[in-house]
């Protein structure tokens, strides 16, 4: 029997956050979805009906190493929403990507996610999805891709008892014994062999990682479109993480260790971009999606809090800060406040306008998007010279009613850190609040 080609069409993806579930028994019952519009029969012959397999799926991005050939796992649910309408859920720990759009075209499926600029394509092989992920429609930044049914666990190695249990807040240092040695934090959240948690840095977090440890061994994954990350560690005899292996979807790793210090802390990102001496507020004109030139000296801004934002639609962490703001503005615009989204694209002209325009539609943004040039940090400071960098996407200028500005945040910890994204919500809104009532 030939293979049955599947191409699997996500075009209507958005993202769910939801709380954390336990994975369910790889006992779970199977369905079986019939799709309704099987390959073209020949004249005589019956064909044979495309079959998916509705409930849990484990699927696996393929990368070569130096040591050989490394996984880097997920896992989806199937779920038949009428005869000839799949949706595909991606579980990250807490959070819940949801897939409402999956179109069939004889035997293939195309996975397209609308938030970001990549693609899944597939063949099914007896049960078995085998196929590619492209990253930005760029196909020399393919991974391979494949997915077999019935199976809840992410990583296929057997349950141990635990080591240790690492639940807290760690000291991770990146790139150790090296001149790019650098200090992070690790939050992690452990219920016997299942593992949750995230990493915190300078200008971000690696967002909802989700794994287990088994006996001495720390694993985690994710996948969401953009970015596919991998941790690895091992549990030493004194407690601390030691031989970690951090991959994010290319040839080259990176080391990591980690000790436990509820104590460490990262730079204060309200200190790390300002205004560079001589200048004492900020200005810049950038066309809109529609080519119109739009200043932060308009009319329409003045006498307004506003909100500037430095972001990519490319970037993850922007996506979560993206949500974040666009709920702010739905709820304080009627009180004057004003959002500017300055976007530095990977691509250029129209491609960088479709990006944009999905981004803003797909996250539900209703303020000003503006393209301000590409994603190059040394290309995009030179945008906006007033300050004294850019070192990260996303990063946020708060101005008040008189055109001060009042903060520059740099960077933006989204949810999947928890309690300090809950805690930054909570102060940011405060915030707001205040230079709304000046």
């Amino acid at each position: 029997m030939k293979p049955k080609h599947i191409l699997l069409i996500l075009p209507a993806l958005f993202i769910v956050c939801s709380c954390a579930e336990q994975p369910e028994n790889d006992a779970q019952q199977q369905k079986t979805v019939v799709t309704d519009n099987p390959p073209q029969q020949q004249v005589g012959i019956q064909p044979e009906p495309v079959i998916w397999k509705e409930g849990p799926w484990h699927a696996a991005l393929t990368i070569d190493t130096n040591g050989g050939a490394l996984e880097i796992p997920f896992n989806f649910n199937l779920i038949k929403e009428s005869p000839a309408k799949l949706k595909m859920i991606i579980t990250n720990a807490q959070e819940k990507i949801e897939v409402s759009q999956i179109e069939t075209k004889e035997d293939t499926i195309t996975i397209t996610l609308p938030v970001f600029d990549s693609v899944i394509t597939a063949q099914l092989q007896g049960e078995v999805m085998a196929g590619k992920w492209i990253k930005n429609g760029n196909v020399d930044r393919t991974l391979p891709f494949k997915a077999e049914p019935g199976i809840n666990e992410r990583f296929a190695r057997p349950n141990e008892p635990p080591a240790s249990d690492i639940t807290g807040k760690w000291q991770v240092t990146m790139n150790p014994d090296s001149p790019r040695a650098s200090s992070i934090i690790g939050i992690f959240n452990q219920k016997e062999n299942h593992l949750t948690g995230t990493f915190l840095t300078p200008t971000g977090d690696y967002r909802f990682q989700e794994g287990k440890v088994t006996g001495n061994k720390l694993m985690l994954s994710s996948f969401d479109g953009a970015h596919s990350f991998l941790f690895l560690a091992d549990i030493s005899d004194e407690g601390n993480l030691e031989n970690g292996v951090f991959n994010s979807g290319s040839a080259r790793s990176s080391a990591w260790r980690a000790v436990r210090n509820e104590n460490f802390t990262l730079p204060d990102p309200e200190t790390l971009t300002f205004l560079k001496e001589g200048y004492d507020k900020l200005e810049f004109t950038f066309p809109d999606l529609t080519g119109n030139n739009v200043s932060l000296s308009d009319a329409k801004y003045q006498n307004k809090v506003v909100i500037v934002q430095i972001f990519g639609s490319w970037c993850p962490n922007c996506m979560d800060e993206t949500r974040y703001l666009a709920s702010l503005y739905d709820k304080y615009h009627d009180q004057g406040l004003e959002i500017i989204a300055l976007a530095y694209e990977q691509k250029q002209n129209d491609e960088a306008i479709a990006a944009i325009s999905r981004f803003k539609k797909d996250l539900n943004a209703n303020y000003d998007f503006l393209l301000a040039g590409p994603a190059d940090k040394t290309a995009a400071a030179r945008t906006l010279p007033m300050l004294n960098r850019i070192l990260s996407y996303p990063t946020a200028i708060y101005i008040d009613r008189q055109g001060k500005i009042k903060k520059i945040y740099t960077g933006f910890s989204g949810p999947g850190t928890g309690e300090k994204y809950h805690q930054f919500a909570a102060e940011t809104e405060k915030f707001i609040l205040q230079l709304l009532e000046n």
